[in-house]
């Protein structure tokens, strides 16, 4: 024998149950960003006759934890900060990283064969390993980057030229896209320090 709900009960279920269908279509998309190099690419002289191009390798070892993560983190105040769940990056940060200072390097150098890698390539001529500090942003002001590097021979050079990069980028307008394209022109200038090093061997 079928039995139906009383009037109220089913208006009260119907009511429910439209009101979880509104909540759910009013859920924000979630949005993806990608850093990406903005170096301009130099005019450098092709290698000689006979000899091979440089290669490094590009490699990020070190990534505060608060900002190694996947949603988009921002600063609140001096000791506060706002995860974004609907705001997020559309690869692991450091590899992120690595493949834009790798990107840049590529366009500074010129000739030079540039790669991110996830681990210490024995093929490369060169690496460079990044410890980054500080990647911090605030919505409608800028970010900040704090990178200490090391450009070494990949196979016998222990120590090589290290450098700290500290940079401040202002964000051109509101919003992540602003912040990320700040990220952009900061990792650009940290890249500059990274390739002068490069030159340097």
């Amino acid at each position: 024998m079928t039995q139906t709900l009383p009037g109220w009960r089913f208006r009260f279920c119907a009511a429910v149950a439209l009101s979880l269908v509104a909540a759910c279509s009013t859920t924000p998309p979630t949005r993806f960003y990608a850093l990406e190099a903005v170096a301009v690419a130099a005019a450098a002289p092709a290698p000689r006759a006979g000899q091979a191009a440089t290669t490094v390798a590009v490699r990020t070892v070190a990534l505060p934890g608060a900002v190694d993560r996947p949603q988009f983190v921002v600063r609140a105040g001096d000791a506060r900060v706002n995860l974004d769940e609907f705001n997020r990056w559309a690869g692991p940060l450091r590899d992120e990283i690595a493949r834009v200072v790798a990107g840049n390097l590529a366009a500074e150098l010129g000739s030079t064969v540039v790669t991110a890698s996830a681990a210490l390539p024995a093929t490369s001529d060169l690496v460079v390993l990044l410890d980054v500090q500080r990647f911090d942003a605030k919505t409608g002001e800028g970010v900040e980057i704090d990178i200490v590097w090391i450009v070494r021979r990949a196979l016998d050079e222990p120590q090589g030229r290290s450098g700290r990069s500290v940079v401040r980028e202002q964000a051109n307008g509101a919003g992540y896209e602003a912040l990320v394209g700040a990220y952009n022109r900061a990792l650009a200038r940290a890249s500059r320090d990274i390739a002068a090093a490069v030159r340097a061997y």
